[in-house]
């Protein structure tokens, strides 16, 4: 069912339409504003629409002559060999000093703002700091920051000298950020005092003086004063205050290493969750370029927008929230609770006093402010807001049905998928394409997207795994720790040569949407049919006393039962009438398949640190076999339920 379509004028005005008209060669695409064949062009001409992504977004430094080598490697391709550019100088392009770059709130107790100049004086005071640190290009930097001005501050201070970023949220305990840490060695440690969640202030001072300790690298540990004025140094050798730090340098000239085109930017960490987090390389050039085409041409963002992404230094989505600098629009930063506030409702708020032209937050968000009862349509003026974004797990349809009767009429809801794997989308909005109920819009730009069968094949309409048939500039560059790059291939080639399976359970619609049913290794498959996790969500959690579900399979009786658990909603438990209505949902809407041999009332679902649920942990845990990485859960301790759970267990012979 199609709940939104672009009127002509918007598609008309749109960057995308704009982009298409700069080039003989995709201008005709503006005629009936299609979409499907201007991304069949772009895959079927790669270099020249990643060419002209790069003229068009205006892209600072030297492009070269040479596009692509080796086009035909995945992975091997060179895209832009003899280009020169830096990721810094590009999200720093020239804009009037005193408009505001970077408005930050620390849930409702503190708001911040940063205007160009400032910014500019900061970046420049903070690079020259870190040359005196020794800190150089290549040169490892870990944050253990929050979603504040500083962290925008220093990852373009490393930018800028060619260091590596790499980043946790200062909610992660000593272990996850040591189990990060201590695999890309940083020189450098930059660590936020507390942070702030739910009103409360949570000092980390311990914390970081036990990380300190644990990493024998860091020569030099720079402390954010974010809930003191004067945060505790003791016990940290060669430690200075953030705001000492910037005023050694105060004045410095702000300057930036021309890089190639692959130089390391980020190391991004898998969650972690089956053992060691893996530390994926991105580079500059690849991160610059998919998130200029996906701002700009996918979600129309604009120069003097504000960007608002609900995330935390923790999740990939930070590092795509500050890419939009680029665009030169006002990043809007939020630290805390991201349902703070009456009813939950403290991101509508920002959102409407900060005057929020593009809102992204994750499917849960969604579904939670929704359960609360809340109507943004009523209470709140989002007139501003054009874009409505969500990722981190599959968009219900039901939430599709909100958002357009309770949140806002006229606006692109853009339901995003790609993943750390990648600092990027596969999958996402546009400005030219209908909303379809429950469907992602688009394949995304040059991502040579398509859902395969069992055999290899490509299939619409159907059930398969998610998969990218070229190159796109955005791969990995490697993994750390992996010198014969055998980890690397492993994760996305080793079942299809040459190919990308990026391990995500899909389909494309008829219309060329998607829907993703939700990981691959998280699957059903009773009775050998294959069950997306997510149809089975989406159906659970539309009934008003369920708030979350969670479903894997188990090995039962010689074959393979699916067991459901569910945590229900304040005030309600599970009893045989509950569970009968699941049952008959899931039979009414999905099929006899779908519905769980046994359901399980439980306290708390795992989820990693950026909020997705753990299937896998649960699965071996009901089998006997031990969690490998604990520590990279955000509520670990609901584990225990699941072990040795009397109804789990087989009959005896």
């Amino acid at each position: 069912m199609q709940l939104w379509q672009p009127d002509k004028n918007r598609q008309q005005n749109s960057n995308l339409t704009r982009f298409c008209r700069a080039a003989p060669a995709t201008s005709r695409f503006t005629a009936k504003f299609d979409y499907e064949a201007l991304h069949r062009w772009s895959i079927e001409n790669s270099e020249a629409f990643w060419s002209q992504v790069w003229d068009f977004c205006g892209v600072v430094g030297e492009k070269g002559n040479t596009i692509l080598v080796d086009g035909d490697k995945m992975p091997g391709a060179q895209w832009f060999p003899q280009a020169r550019i830096n990721f810094a100088e590009n999200l720093l392009r020239p804009r009037p000093e005193d408009e505001v770059s970077l408005i930050f709130w620390g849930e409702d107790r503190m708001r911040k703002s940063l205007r160009f100049g400032e910014l500019i004086k900061s970046v420049a005071a903070l690079a020259a700091f870190f040359r005196t640190c020794g800190v150089a290009r290549g040169d490892h930097i870990g944050a253990y920051v929050h979603n504040g001005p500083e962290a925008i501050i220093g990852m373009l201070a490393a930018a800028s000298l060619g260091a590596v970023w790499s980043s946790c949220a200062p909610e992660f305990g000593v272990e996850s950020v040591v189990d990060r840490f201590e695999q890309i060695d940083p020189l450098l440690l930059i660590a936020t005092d507390g942070y702030i969640y739910k009103g409360k202030e949570i000092d980390r001072s311990a914390a970081i003086r036990e990380i300190k300790a644990r990493l024998s690298s860091v020569k030099t540990t720079l402390v954010i004063p974010y809930l003191s004025e004067a945060p505790d140094l003791d016990g940290l050798d060669e430690a200075l205050s953030w705001p000492d730090a910037l005023a050694t340098q105060a004045g410095a000239e702000l300057t930036f290493e021309p890089l190639p085109f692959n130089h390391p930017l980020y190391v991004m960490f898998s969650s972690g969750t089956t053992g060691a987090p893996k530390c994926i390389l991105h580079g500059a050039g690849g991160t610059l370029l998919q998130h200029l085409k996906e701002h700009q041409l996918q979600c129309d963002v604009r120069v003097g927008d504000r960007f608002f992404y609900a995330t935390t230094t923790g999740w990939m989505m930070w590092n795509w929230l500050a890419s939009a600098l680029a665009s030169k629009v006002t990043l809007l930063l939020y630290d805390g609770f991201f349902n703070a506030g009456e009813r939950g409702a403290i991101l509508l708020d920002y959102a409407q006093q900060e005057r929020a032209t593009f809102f992204g937050a994750s499917a849960g968000y969604l579904k939670a402010i929704e359960r609360n009862g809340l109507k943004p349509r009523e209470s709140h003026d989002l007139g501003a807001m054009r874009v409505i974004a969500s990722t981190g797990s599959p968009l219900p349809p039901d939430s599709f049905d909100y958002v357009y009767r309770d949140v806002k009429a006229d606006v692109q809801l853009a339901s995003i998928s790609g993943g750390t794997d990648i600092i990027s989308c596969f999958v996402g909005g546009n400005p030219w394409s209908p909303v379809y109920r429950g469907e992602i819009q688009s394949a995304g730009l040059g991502m040579a997207v398509e859902i395969w069968n069992e055999d290899g094949q490509r299939v619409i309409g159907e059930e398969g795994e998610l998969v990218c048939t070229r190159s796109f500039p955005s791969m990995p560059l490697r993994f750390l720790n992996d010198p014969d790059g055998g980890k690397y291939l492993n994760a996305y080639f080793a079942r299809y040569p040459n190919i990308w399976l990026h391990g995500d359970f899909a389909t494309e619609t008829l219309h060329g949407g998607f829907h993703i049913h939700g990981r691959s290794d998280a699957t059903l498959n009773p009775q050998g049919v294959r069950i997306g996790t997510a149809d089975i969500y989406n159906i659970v959690e539309a009934l008003d006393s369920v708030q979350e579900a969670l479903a894997v399979d188990q090995q039962w009786e010689g074959g393979t039962r699916i067991v459901l658990f569910v945590k229900t909603s304040p005030g309600r438990h599970l009893d045989s009438a509950l569970a009968g209505q699941i049952r008959k949902a899931l039979f009414d809407k999905a099929s006899p398949r779908h519905v769980p041999s046994i359901i399980i009332e439980a306290p708390e679902l795992p989820r990693t640190r950026s909020g997705k649920l753990v299937e896998l942990a649960v699965r071996d845990l009901i089998h006997g076999r031990p969690v490998k990485n604990r520590t990279a859960l955000s509520n670990p301790e609901c584990l225990d339920f699941f072990i040795d759970h009397p109804e789990l267990k087989p009959p005896r012979a």
